[in-house]
């Protein structure tokens, strides 16, 4: 049996497991990618949405990402920590912001995705795939 991958938001509000494991985990250079990063990519780890459990209450974002589809972002309404992001292109599977796991290492990314859209000061591992804009979404 996995272990339970859990995490959580800044103050504890809002938290989530799952006992399936992540299937990809990307770093994010895409413009909204960057505001909830502070400036830098962000890292979402992706999961089935089916497989996670969240308690806590959410607020909701939804506006028309960079690839031109709809998205959904949550964040924790008490302290705002960025949480979680869901793209009408792949329903059914949820990115998690990687900040928000207990165990960091799950974050580590297979690649780069808007590599197009990173600063020049940008870090960006040459030795992941590295793709100019949006990739396919992943197949669950």
């Amino acid at each position: 049996m996995a272990p339970t991958i859990t995490g959580r938001c800044l103050c504890g509000s809002v938290t989530f497991q799952s006992s399936l494991a992540p299937f990809a985990s990307r770093a994010c250079w895409c413009r909204d990618c960057q505001y909830l990063a502070a400036g830098n990519a962000a890292i979402n780890v992706v999961f089935v949405k089916d497989h996670l459990t969240i308690t806590g209450p959410l607020s909701t974002y939804q506006s028309t990402a960079d690839s031109g589809h709809a998205v959904q972002r949550s964040f924790c309404p008490r302290c705002g920590t960025p949480l979680f992001g869901e793209s009408a292109a792949a329903p059914g599977l949820l990115a998690v912001r990687a900040g928000t796991l207990d165990d960091p290492s799950l974050g580590r990314p297979d690649g780069f995705i808007w590599t197009e859209r990173a600063p020049e000061w940008g870090m960006i591992d040459h030795t992941l795939e590295n793709l100019p804009r949006q990739t396919p979404p992943p197949a669950a």
